[in-house]
């Protein structure tokens, strides 16, 4: 379990447009632009190895750098380096965080003023879906995988405890960037499964709006 005192004020931050980072789960990523490897080189120089995922707004008409205000911060966990200077590195989720502000200073990466509060759930530890009926949510996601001919790995999805099979679908499959922020937003691993079962159904529907009636 990681405590709050041993969470920092500051972090820097990644906006990344479609990936999503959830508590406790997992996500590789690629670092190469100059600016990016200047972040994990100083996130690797504390203690925490913290870099905050968070995702630009996808809102027309408003400032292409404008991030939504929460996000998931991550610990680098995992990290190997190519021949030609670029890095595989695996962020481990560790807590959603509120953006208070963002701080100009001189590093080309974007930092960021932010709360942790409201999220102390996911620093204590696994969560559970006491409501989740496991039998038609797998024939959801069955109908879904089958109408966009994807394959999967059933014996491992079925295997999988309550958290890691809805959080891992929650990034993985191909939903817009507001779903996905919808998934991160949701308050309780039971909201996120209705979110993701609502998108699943949204998605079988070919988008129609009766799904949410």
């Amino acid at each position: 379990m990681t405590r709050l005192t041993d969470l920092p004020d500051t972090i820097p931050l990644f906006p990344l447009p479609g990936a999503l980072l959830l508590p406790r789960a997992r996500l590789p990523l690629h670092i190469f632009e100059p600016r990016y490897l200047q972040m994990l080189d100083d996130a690797l120089k504390t203690d925490t190895r913290l870099i905050g995922m968070i995702a630009p707004q996808s809102v027309p008409g408003r400032d292409e750098k404008a991030l939504h205000r929460i996000g998931c911060a991550g610990r680098v966990t995992q990290m190997s380096e190519t021949e030609d200077g670029r890095y595989m590195i695996t962020l481990t989720g560790i807590s959603r965080f509120r953006m208070v502000a963002e701080i100009d200073g001189f590093t080309p990466y974007r930092r960021a003023r932010v709360s942790w509060d409201g999220f102390e759930r996911d620093r204590d530890g696994a969560e559970r879906d006491m409501a989740f009926d496991r039998k038609p949510f797998m024939r959801l996601l069955d109908r879904y995988f089958t109408s966009r001919e994807l394959s999967a790995d059933w014996q491992t999805l079925q295997e999988a405890d309550d958290e890691l099979l809805i959080n891992s679908l929650s990034m993985l499959l191909d939903f817009n960037a507001e779903d996905k922020q919808a998934l991160l937003e949701a308050p309780s691993l039971s909201t996120r499964r209705e979110t993701l079962v609502t998108l699943l159904e949204y998605a079988l529907r070919g988008g129609e709006e009766d799904v949410m009636q």
